[in-house]
Order: structure tokens, then C-alpha cells, then sequence
């Protein structure tokens, strides 16, 4: 096998001529040959030696262990190179994970959709979307805004989520309105509710006042509590209580 100059195996390897000055001056790398001329050369032992000198320092050793390591007179070649094989394959199966993450980030963020104030209000005509929010400003400015900051935030799939839930739940409890607002079954019910309205408000602290000020919208304003736009007195009645009792019993 021919013998490689320094500059030649630097290419080689990936890494610097001053570097394999430094390899040869701390002895952990010498040339097989010398010349008179003051050139190094690098015959197949040395390439080999280097081989095991770069896979050391991929994983972290220090050049005095790594000397340490291949002088050892016991030092097996192939069984270091098979354990060097396997510690690359593990790397390389964190770095494939990695990759993979990064790409599905990359993807979220690129896809993400951010949500608009017309997103809050979907359902509504633009009229009477504009007329409520319009209404909501008025009587409670400070809550519509912090309200719409906190909702803004989330996805259109998590709202969408919150919306169907709420849904569900409204429906669950219109239809125990003859039931005793007190009983366990109601109240399970309303803690859901609660942990609902708690999320459109955007208030992660407990709120009893403010839900029962809410109670009292449902009975004073029949909006709140229509049925495909017919009043329905007695549902936002058993709210009131149902809401009332919850707040009063609130740990």
C-alpha cells in the first residue's frame, strides 16, 4: 500500500494538517516514514490507527485515553471496530428520531393555522355575530378582550374541541331540566359546565360570583337560554339554581 503525505491523508480523513502535526508531536500518531527532507508518511497501519483516533473522539474520549487505549498491547482491532459499529448504528437510530421530530415541527409550525375574532363567533350570521360582540364590549369590555386574547391562543381544532364539548354539555343539561337542580346527577353536570365557561372566559382561577352572576343573565336576558329562538323560562330557572348551588358549595 503507498504511503500518503499529511496534507493527502488530511483530505482523506476530514481533518486538519495541524492537527496531525499535533497527533505526531504528542505521539499519539506518527508517521511510518520520515524523510530526509523533513516530509511525514502515512503508511496502512497509521491509516488505521487514525481511523480508531477520530471513532474515540466521536464519542468523546480524550486524546491521553485514547492513546492509552490503542497502545494497550491486548488492543483487538476488529473488536473495537465491531463495538464502534454498533455505538454509530445506536447514534444514527437517535439522530433518524430526531430528524423525524424535527419534521413534524417543522410541518406544525409551517400548517398552523391561527385563529381569527370571526373564528369565535362561527354559527352566527355577520350581523348578529357583530351585534352580540358589540353588546358584550359595552356591558363587559375588560372580559370580552381578556376573553378573546385567552381563546386567540388556541388552535382552531382545540376552540372546535372546546365548542363541541360545551355543545354537548348544554344539551345533557336542557334535557334534566325537570330534574332536582341539587341532586348529584345535575351537579356532575354543572362542574362540567363550570370547567366550560371557566375556558371561554379564559380564567384558570375559581370564579363563583362571576358564574352566578352568569346564573342571573340566564334568567334576565332570554337569549341566553333559547331554543331555536323560543324562551324557554323554566331551562334558565334550573340553571340559576343548579349554577347557584355549585358556586355556593364551591371548595
Amino acid at each position: 500500500m503507498a504511503n500518503y503525505a499529511v496534507k493527502k491523508l488530511a483530505g482523506m480523513a476530514g481533518v486538519s494538517v495541524r492537527t496531525l502535526h499535533h497527533y505526531d508531536r504528542i505521539g499519539l500518531l506518527r508517521p511510518s516514514v520520515r524523510t530526509e527532507a523533513g516530509y511525514r508518511l502515512y503508511g496502512e497501519k497509521e491509516l488505521l490507527r487514525l481511523q480508531q483516533i477520530l471513532f474515540y473522539k466521536e464519542m468523546d474520549f480524550e486524546l491521553k485515553t485514547i492513546a492509552e487505549l490503542l497502545d494497550d498491547p491486548e488492543f483487538d482491532m476488529v473488536q473495537a471496530l465491531q463495538h464502534h459499529k454498533k455505538s454509530l448504528l445506536q447514534k444514527k437510530k437517535r439522530i433518524e428520531t430526531l430528524l423525524g421530530t424535527l419534521e413534524k415541527t417543522i410541518d406544525h409550525l409551517k400548517n398552523k393555522q391561527t385563529m381569527k375574532h370571526e373564528d369565535l363567533y362561527k354559527g352566527l350570521s355577520k350581523e348578529q355575530a357583530q351585534a352580540w360582540r358589540k353588546e358584550a364590549m359595552e356591558r363587559w369590555p375588560g372580559q370580552v378582550k381578556h376573553s378573546e386574547q385567552q381563546l386567540l391562543k388556541m388552535s382552531p381544532e382545540a376552540f372546535e374541541e372546546l365548542k363541541t364539548g360545551f355543545g354537548a354539555n348544554w344539551q345533557q343539561l336542557m334535557a334534566m331540566t325537570d330534574n332536582d337542580p341539587h341532586s348529584a346527577e345535575v351537579q356532575q353536570l354543572i362542574a362540567d359546565h363550570y370547567r366550560y365557561i371557566l375556558q371561554f372566559w379564559g380564567k384558570p382561577e375559581v370564579a363563583p360570583e362571576a358564574y352566578k352572576g352568569l346564573a342571573d343573565l340566564y334568567v334576565s336576558d332570554e337569549r341566553y337560554t333559547a331554543v331555536e329562538g323560543k324562551p324557554n323560562r323554566g331551562f334558565a330557572a334550573f340553571m340559576q339554581k343548579a349554577m347557584y348551588y355549585f358556586a355556593d358549595h364551591m371548595e
